[in-house]
């Protein structure tokens, strides 16, 4: 067995400054893969980086509204609709789904969402569904794909977490990688304004996926960097060898 690692931006298309933190992490750094946020104002930007350059594997990163945490209560950001409704979401996730295909004229290689909402129905089984149709892996959904979301510079309670966010902190979950198939999120980018609370860790994300220490660190402990675009043909190999 063998240790492989999918490294996936989120937020994709979200301003022009977290698509140039992807992008440096992607050329200079471990960064193999991007979701894309279409409603966002930077999408059209990223998908046509995306387009000329094939290798970056791109996927769509469903975006049904943001929530904050206000004196220990999460409240929305926005909303873009209720994630309660069934007939509303299921709409708004076949909108976004052919916006992406509008803007890369690709379907996606993966599929996740902006906070995690597919983890809760009944956004999980219409996206669910939508994955097995395009034959796509799905976040925490796909056997044999581990998602590891511990590369974040906040807690829980949306305070600032920065030695997560060293070559310390990264070599430390490195290490902990198993065996198998694994997708380490992270949400490099550059604060050009941004709206979100997760603004300032940008930058030190895209500083420790481009360090040398940390390519160093892949290599000394035999990981082998793959994309989601690999990612179907890895985990049905990983499955059939634990068999």
């Amino acid at each position: 067995m063998s240790k492989q690692l999918i490294v996936n931006a989120d937020d994709f298309g979200l301003s022009p400054g977290v698509n140039r933190g992807i992008i440096e992490a992607a050329e200079n750094g471990i960064l193999t893969s991007a979701s894309l946020m279409v409603r966002q104002p930077a999408a059209a930007a990223a998908a046509a980086y995306a387009r000329n350059h094939p290798e970056l594997s791109v996927g769509l990163h469903l975006d049904l509204g943001e929530w904050v945490c206000v004196r220990q209560e999460w409240v929305p950001l926005y909303s873009v609709v209720d994630t309660e409704d069934s007939v509303a979401v299921a709409d708004e996730v076949r909108r976004q789904i052919s916006e992406f295909q509008r803007l890369l004229d690709r379907p996606p290689t993966h599929l996740d969402s902006h906070q995690h909402v597919h983890r809760k129905e009944p956004v999980r089984s219409i996206v669910a569904s939508l994955a097995e149709r395009l034959g796509v892996p799905l976040r925490e959904r796909t056997p044999g794909i581990v998602y590891c979301g511990d590369f974040y510079g906040q807690t829980d309670e949306g305070e600032t977490w920065s030695e997560v966010l060293s070559v310390n902190g990264l070599r430390k979950i490195l290490c902990s990688i198993a065996d198998g198939v694994t997708e380490l999120g992270c949400h490099p980018g550059y604060d050009d304004g941004l709206s979100t609370s997760y603004r300032v860790e940008r930058a030190l994300e895209v500083q420790v996926l481009c360090s040398a220490e940390i390519r160093q660190a892949v290599a000394d402990l035999n990981i082998r960097l793959r994309s989601f675009r690999d990612a179907t043909r890895l985990s049905e190999s990983f499955r059939t060898s634990l068999e």
